[in-house]
């Protein structure tokens, strides 16, 4: 065992006892010794693994193959997804009643959303 899992150690049985002599002193201080029982316990425990050194490097490396991809595809996407918008809006006309109805129902939209996030807030 290393002194970082030494440290980690001492630092969890630290808490522990503490939570213990915490717990016990509101029952007026009717701590039951347990004959070393949880420690006995706390030392069975396996050892904490460690990642190995080489893990972050390549999450990042494909975290970044992965965001370069994406960067090179959305591009095309957002022009396909406007041209169909276009094409779709552009063949159907529309009167100014629809287009009012539009815009009112995205403000009501909006305010209800804000008033929703204030009220959460």
């Amino acid at each position: 065992m290393s002194a970082l899992d030494t440290h980690r150690d001492e630092r969890a049985g630290d808490w522990l006892d503490r939570a213990l002599a915490q717990r016990s002193a509101g029952d007026g201080g009717a701590y039951i010794d347990d004959a070393g029982f949880t420690a006995r316990v706390l030392a069975r425990l396996p050892a904490v693994l460690e990642p190995v050194r080489w893990r972050r490097p390549v999450l990042l490396l494909l975290w970044a193959l992965a965001i370069a991809g994406l960067a090179m595809t959305l591009p095309h996407a957002v022009l396909d997804g406007v041209r169909e918008v276009v094409r779709l809006f552009v063949g159907k006309p529309f009167a100014l009643s629809d287009i009012a109805s539009a815009v009112a129902l995205t403000g009501i939209a909006m305010w209800t959303a804000t008033w929703l996030a204030w009220r959460r807030a």
